[in-house]
C-alpha cells in the first residue's frame, strides 16, 4: 500500500549579510495554494533581496519529493 501524496507549498525570502553573504530569513512561510504562495512572494519582492515561491510534491516515506519553483525574484539560494 502506498503513502499517501503530500504538498507543501512556501516562500522563502533571502537578503544579503554586510559582507555580502546570502541567508534565509526565517523558516519557509506555508500557504495554502499556489495562487497565495506567488502572490505573497511578489509583495515580498521589493523588501528583501530575494524570494522563491516553490511546492514539493511526495510521501512522508519520500521527504526529498519533486519540488517547482511557482516564482522566483533576485537573488536566492539554490532550494535542490
Amino acid at each position: 500500500m502506498s503513502e499517501p501524496a503530500t504538498t507543501m507549498i512556501a516562500v522563502v525570502v533571502f537578503d544579503k549579510d554586510d559582507s555580502g553573504t546570502l541567508y534565509s530569513v526565517g523558516e519557509p512561510q506555508a500557504h495554502g495554494t499556489e495562487e497565495l504562495a506567488v502572490s505573497a512572494a511578489k509583495e515580498l519582492a521589493s523588501q528583501h533581496d530575494g524570494v522563491i515561491a516553490w511546492k514539493r510534491e511526495g510521501s512522508s516515506t519520500d521527504d526529498a519529493g519533486r519540488l517547482t519553483i511557482l516564482y522566483k525574484a533576485g537573488e536566492a539560494i539554490d532550494m535542490e
